[in-house]
């Protein structure tokens, strides 16, 4: 019992810890950054009306000078992000397999603050670029900060940290015209890819509809490395980690990323804070999978290597908690951006491996967060501060926060009496893994980290039929924006490696022909003096053929909570159908909004007022999750004649979406190109039909129902196929 008060009061203290440094200023005076009240905010101290301002003004002095130093340099990948508070919850003890507190007692709620981006693109880029996505977390435990730092994909282009420098300084926008932003499509990208072999495999993850989440909350999250667990005992276990979406992995089509980047730019930023303001918490459950150390060389991979993952059906992905986000950030600055999260950030209990880019990473993050924030200090700021009091004889520096008492500063010491003392490993000190190491220092890379092609091929043959379709015009898309044939050769030539059905489709779309010779270089970060022989890719036959665990059409299909469904109405709109529709939908955990021609009010057929969220103007489909169009003849006929809810509602389908429609409404789809399509399909092509639910009789409970089902279908891909589509 006394384990949960404990728990309970470190969370409630990190909570106050955040509290106490946030400041509303309602009803407050303006003063300086000393306490002084400001008299007048709206003008310098001059000598005279129209004299000089003065050296003197102390209070515009202040102002300009922090105005000046504002802002701090952004992060040189994952600058663009967003965040939230939450908590997390242990279903079980993991005692048999790691020490770590925080996953001992299902009772606790852990603090967490957990951190969203994109990788490549600076902070004023789309959310919907084309991009892997950051998952940070920071975990706020008894024994300390615990930060799980990850992406949306769980392998990464390198093996090697040392070629980090050249793998950003590729995909950044060129240096010489600093184009194109936060995208890959250009040469020097696919040029560094078609040099680098290891990279396939990300590649296939990146071009498939995982480089487009729909949502933050509707997307995976993976710790990339394999890491270890330690128990009590001092036994070792490899161990991956996995966060699971409650509401399932759902992407957007490319083409409606494009016009959602137009439309709102902080797509994914303003679904999160939304979602969690009206309620709809994100919810992620942490999985593991875990492989005893006996077994590190049972697989046909390495445990290692960092472009591999270890296939879902080969060690199943334990659930052992679940993570709930229930709290926006006070100040986006403050909290958002100084969060500064870090691999190396442990606690007893998990411990690393001698993955080579988990290795670089461990000196990277300490480097950058120096320069970033300014300071050794960073660790002080509210957002990054431990629930724990921090004792070291670490002292002084930019911006210290902690006042130390005392004369001594310095270890080992008897004047303090010996304060502050080292920990035991059973006093809950750090203690490293006892791993043990006999090698000659060489630069070189294991022989098993030479396949570059097998899981490549396994997640790409694991795809649905329209995933694979999404992949190749993505590279299709990408490729056409290289320049230089001989870079979309050699790609094409390590496509060839992957599935040549897949290569032929990409190098069709080029206008080009499939390599002869597949194009297979020698990996350059191999070293100029290896063997060429030895380190030329190899094939090893997988374990499994197919892992569905890999396609996102497998996913969560159950559940509309938090969808967005946008009302097409007009004055007259039947008030009765539309009323019913929002608390059905509502009542799902789901959200509607009314689309109107103008905005602020409509009037219904009742004659009553109902507030407008959007007007077309301002808004379009590719927004929202569905579209609805209830009867009403008035409203009907003002939108029959309105060139943006035609739109509105052709996109929609071409965009794969669900799209329903009761009375009046019925004779509004049969007139768009939609309903073109269902005449000609007479009810026979089910391609056509799929996720179009009508009705223009009076069982209007039946056809909202039917409608929830198939919004909850996420998309109907198989539309697709259909050809000519507008919009």
């Amino acid at each position: 019992m006394a384990k949960k008060n404990n728990t309970e009061t470190s969370s409630n203290k990190k909570m106050a810890d955040l509290e106490k440094d946030t400041e509303d200023s309602a009803g407050q005076f303006l003063t300086t950054n000393q306490g002084v009240k400001v008299n007048d905010n709206q003008n310098s101290l001059k000598a005279g009306e129209r004299g000089g301002t003065l050296l003197e003004d102390f209070i515009l002095r202040e102002k300009i000078m922090h105005f000046d130093h504002e802002r701090i340099p952004e992060r040189i990948v994952h600058a663009r992000g967003s965040a939230a508070h939450g908590y997390f919850q242990v279903y079980k003890s993991m005692a048999q397999y790691t020490k770590a507190a925080f996953l001992q007692d299902p009772s606790a709620k852990i603090p967490v603050f957990v951190r969203f981006s994109t990788v490549a693109g600076n902070r004023g880029s789309s959310d919907l670029a084309r991009d892997a996505r950051g998952f940070a977390t920071k975990f706020y435990t008894q024994e300390g900060n615990y930060d799980l730092v990850g992406n949306n994909i769980p392998v990464f282009f390198i093996q090697d940290a040392i070629k980090f420098p050249d793998l950003v300084h590729a995909f950044k926008p060129e240096p010489n015209n600093e184009m194109p932003q936060a995208a890959t499509a250009h040469d020097n990208f696919w040029d560094f890819i078609s040099l680098m072999p290891e990279s396939i495999h990300m590649i296939m993850w990146a071009m498939s509809d995982r480089g487009i989440p729909r949502s933050y909350r509707m997307m995976e999250g993976f710790g990339v490395h394999t890491f270890r667990f330690i128990n009590a005992s001092g036994k070792g276990s490899f161990v991956k980690f996995h966060w699971k979406p409650v509401l399932g992995v759902h992407s957007v089509a490319w083409d409606e990323a494009l016009k959602i980047s137009g439309y709102n730019s902080d797509f994914h930023r303003q679904d999160l804070w939304d979602a969690i303001e009206n309620g709809n918490y994100p919810e992620y459950e942490l999985g593991v999978q875990i492989v005893p150390e006996k077994d590190e060389f049972k697989f046909d991979f390495d445990l290692l290597d960092p472009t591999k993952i270890i296939p879902e059906e080969v060690v199943p992905v334990q659930l052992i908690g679940k993570m709930i986000l229930n709290r926006n950030p006070d100040n986006f600055f403050a909290e958002t951006e100084q969060a500064a999260f870090h691999p190396g950030h442990l606690v007893p209990g998990i411990d690393f491996t001698n993955d080579p880019l988990l290795q670089g990473r461990l000196f990277s993050y300490s480097d950058t967060q120096l320069s970033r924030l300014g300071n050794a200090n960073f660790h002080e700021l509210p957002i990054n501060r431990s629930i724990n009091t921090i004792h070291n004889n670490q002292r002084d520096g930019h911006g210290r926060q902690q006042i130390n008492k005392g004369r001594v500063n310095y270890d080992p010491n008897s004047l303090a009496g010996g304060c502050p003392f080292q920990a035991k490993a059973t006093e809950g000190g750090f203690t490293s893994y006892a791993e043990k190491i006999d090698g000659k220092k060489i630069r070189a890379r294991s022989e098993s980290f030479h396949d570059h092609f097998s899981q490549a091929r396994l997640f790409y043959v694991s795809q649905a039929p329209y995933e694979q379709r999404h992949i190749i015009n993505a590279l299709r898309f990408e490729l056409g924006k290289v320049v230089n044939d001989h870079v979309k050769t050699r790609v094409l030539g390590l496509l060839t490696q992957v599935d040549e059905n897949l290569a032929a489709e990409v190098t069709a779309g080029l206008g080009m022909q499939v390599p002869k010779k597949p194009v297979q270089p020698v990996n350059a970060s191999f070293g100029a003096d290896t063997n060429p022989k030895k380190v030329q890719p190899k094939f090893v036959k997988q374990a499994v053929e197919k892992s569905p665990a890999l396609s996102m059409a497998h996913s969560r299909k159950d559940t509309i909570q938090s969808r967005v469904v946008a009302i097409l109405a007009a004055n007259g709109v039947d008030e009765n159908a539309l009323t019913s529709l929002e608390n059905i939908l509502k009542s799902k955990g789901a959200m509607a909004k009314v689309i109107a021609p103008e905005g602020n009010m409509i009037k219904s057929s009742k004659g009553n007022n109902i507030s407008v969220d959007h007007s077309f103007l301002t808004c379009a489909s590719v927004l929202f999750d569905a579209v609805f169009v209830p009867g009403g003849s008035k409203s009907i006929d003002i939108l029959m004649n309105n060139s943006d809810a035609i739109h509105f509602v052709n996109q929609a389908y071409k965009h794969c979406k669900t799209i329903g429609a009761t009375g009046e409404g019925v004779d509004f789809i049969q007139s768009t190109f939609v309903g073109k399509k269902l005449a000609e399909s007479m009810g026979a092509n089910s391609t056509a039909g799929e996720g179009v639910i009508i009705n223009n009789g009076d069982d209007v409970s039946k056809t909202v129902n039917d409608f929830i089902k198939a919004v909850a279908q996420h998309r109907f891909w198989q539309r697709e196929m259909i050809s000519t589509l507008p919009a």
